[in-house]
């Protein structure tokens, strides 16, 4: 079993990883960062389209009202659409617009491009280790994704 140092070095090397990939890349990309929460809020959109404003707030743990503001800011920004659901007019079905999967395209071509680039770097069985962790790292965010 890892020892608790271990876990805290995992932990902070995957945030600053997460962080340092995400600013570089928009960097590369030559655009203004979207806003964390909107991030997600859009990737979850896309992977769940006609997803309710109600769902999206379970899901990521938010509330409802937090929720609403990210929706209206994204649709201002012409990245999300909004409509009523025709069998309760109460509910709204969000989709992420041509513009916003666009842009996720662009960012996702960037990302690929700078870790391309960045493991070259690297030596080559740490290379092949960090890749072949990626199935290891899915499974652990399943684990994570079902804790309450």
């Amino acid at each position: 079993m890892a020892t608790d140092e271990e876990i805290a070095r995992f932990g902070a090397v995957l945030g600053e990883l997460h962080r340092l990939l995400r600013r570089r890349t928009v960097a590369r990309a030559a655009r203004e960062p979207l806003p964390e929460a909107q991030v997600e809020l859009l990737l979850l959109v896309r992977a769940a389209p006609g997803i309710s404003g109600k769902e999206v707030a379970r899901r990521l743990g938010t509330a409802p009202n937090t929720v609403s503001t990210l929706v209206r800011d994204l649709t201002d920004a012409g990245l999300l659409a909004r409509e009523r659901d025709p069998a309760d007019r109460r509910v709204v079905r969000l989709h992420v617009t041509e513009a916003a999967l666009r842009r996720m395209a662009d960012y996702e071509v960037h990302r690929a491009a700078l870790l391309t680039e960045s493991l070259a770097e690297v030596d080559p069985a740490a290379r092949s280790a960090v890749l072949a962790a990626a199935p290891h790292l899915d499974a652990l965010l399943t684990a994570l994704r079902n804790r309450p």
